[in-house]
């Protein structure tokens, strides 16, 4: 049966009529995936190699273990956008006496050998051969391998578990800082007991039947929560469940822009793809201390002009490059109605930049690294909200790919063009070679405040800005819903 349901999914997968579309995809999705565990199975044949030169009175088994807390929980993290249940078309299979337990099974088993279970088992498996040929007990090391699968199939089946719960994902996100601040501030020695908790794996190879029993839990969770959907009017029951919306009233101080302010924060925290565009962002304001932290860097170096614009203007860049993509589905319900073009560009201004001085505000406390740190992010976020915003909604006027919110997170491609990749030169270069330039030959005070003023003119002159956008999206109008309109995948 279970080769039965393999080949089902292969037909499947070549009679598609979007497999001519896909295929190149699909290609460039396998050769990266291909670079990945090559890049990861070097990792693991030189990590032990790489700990012991670092790390010379250190055993690199112990290191290893104190980092794989992290590790789950940063995984869990991710595996919320990146994986989904991988869901076969059962709804004819259930018209046949085939049983439902079978069914159920194949959908784990097939989800057990995910390739994102695989990755980190290239770094796993290729250190764990470089231990046994330095000497380590061959069965200690093959009892912590093991152990190693168990968690990373229980991760897999947990993820499923967790995957409808956003509350979840918000408790993950707070633990996973919270661990790192223990850590940071000296407060708890977080690493050096979760490493001591997964060394023991290693030292005591009976306890690899705790991460067993947890792969056999989660996996009978899982089951019979599959077996007990397999029906065909499963979807046709009415769920007596309180319906809950969130109150957005408080939009509507902002006029005529409000009804679309709702919606796209409708949009941005029901789908996937959106949302993970908002955590992205947040995280991202931690990506200063890479280069604040370094010595190799002066303190007015090009590099943190850079920073500033990318960390204050994450997500003018990552939501503001599909603009209105976003909306392809009923873009075309949109500009058959009367709806004013000119307050829908103006509501995804006003979004992007509320969320331009939401992260200037956050960065607030890289001024701990001189004042110099804070007065570049705060000319990154006044270039961003004169210069970038409007630059923004009019590269968006180009999109013409639809976009599908119901796919995947991670590794979905749809609605990207070359646009995308053109876009990055006015957001990014050019404020940065123009910083360069003025900060080499006349000095950085005058290098801010141009690009500070340039912000505040820029800002100043929106209306006029708007309204040339507003022209280039009409123009555009119909090459846009003709675009919007083929399903590509």
């Amino acid at each position: 049966m279970f080769k039965h349901f393999v080949s089902l999914q292969w037909k499947s997968f070549f009679r598609s009529s979007n497999f001519g579309k896909s295929l190149a995809l699909k290609l460039l999705m396998g050769f990266l995936a291909v670079y990945l565990m090559l890049s990861f199975a070097g990792l693991g044949i030189g990590l032990y190699f790489i700990l012991k030169k670092a790390f010379p009175d250190s055993e690199p088994m112990l290191i290893v273990s104190g980092y794989l807390l992290y590790w789950v929980l940063i995984e869990l993290f991710f595996r919320y956008f990146m994986q989904k249940l991988p869901v076969m078309d059962i709804k004819p299979l259930l018209l046949y006496p085939i049983k439902k337990s079978k069914i159920a099974h194949y959908i784990l088993i097939k989800s057990g050998l995910s390739g994102y279970n695989f990755l980190s088992l290239f770094i796993a498996v290729p250190f764990s051969i470089v231990l046994m040929v330095q000497g380590y007990p061959v069965f200690n090391v093959l009892s912590w391998l093991f152990a190693i699968v168990c968690i990373i199939l229980s991760i897999n089946y947990t993820n499923f578990i967790i995957n409808k719960s956003d509350k979840v994902l918000l408790f993950l996100g707070v633990l996973i800082l919270a661990v790192y601040g223990l850590e940071y501030f000296n407060i708890l020695p977080v690493k050096e007991y979760a490493g001591q908790l997964f060394y023991s794996l290693y030292q005591n190879p009976i306890l690899v039947l705790i991460p067993l029993l947890l792969v056999i839990g989660t996996y009978y969770v899982n089951f019979n929560f599959l077996r007990k959907k397999l029906y065909l009017d499963a979807s046709l029951k009415k769920k007596a469940v309180k319906v809950e919306t969130s109150d957005l009233t408080w939009t509507k101080r902002f006029g005529d822009i409000a009804p679309f302010l709702q919606l796209d924060l409708k949009l941005i925290w029901r789908n996937k793809r959106t949302k993970m565009q908002v955590f992205i962002s947040l995280a991202m304001i931690l990506y200063g201390l890479f280069f604040y932290s370094m010595d190799t860097y002066g303190d007015t170096s090009t590099i943190y002009l850079f920073v500033g614009i990318f960390m204050t203007g994450i997500f003018l860049s990552n939501f503001g490059q599909f603009i209105p993509a976003w909306d392809s589905e009923y873009y075309g319900m949109m500009m058959s109605q009367n709806i004013p073009l000119r307050k829908y560009l103006e509501s995804k201004a006003g979004l992007i930049s509320v969320s331009i001085v939401v992260m200037f505000l956050l960065s607030i406390p890289y001024v701990y690294f001189g004042w110099k740190a804070l007065a570049i992010n705060f000319a990154c976020a006044l270039y961003n909200l004169g210069v970038n915003v409007p630059v923004i909604l009019f590269f968006g006027s180009f999109n013409k790919k639809r976009i599908d919110l119901t796919k995947s997170a991670i590794g979905n491609m749809q609605g990207t063009s070359a646009t995308q990749f053109l876009v990055l030169l006015p957001l990014m270069v050019v404020p940065s070679v123009l910083y360069f330039v003025l900060k080499t030959f006349v000095s950085f005070e005058v290098a801010i405040v141009t690009l500070s003023v340039m912000g505040i003119i820029g800002f100043a002159f929106r209306n006029t800005l708007l309204n040339k956008v507003t022209e280039a999206y009409r123009k555009r109008k119909y090459t846009m819903l003709a675009g919007f309109k083929e399903q590509n995948s």
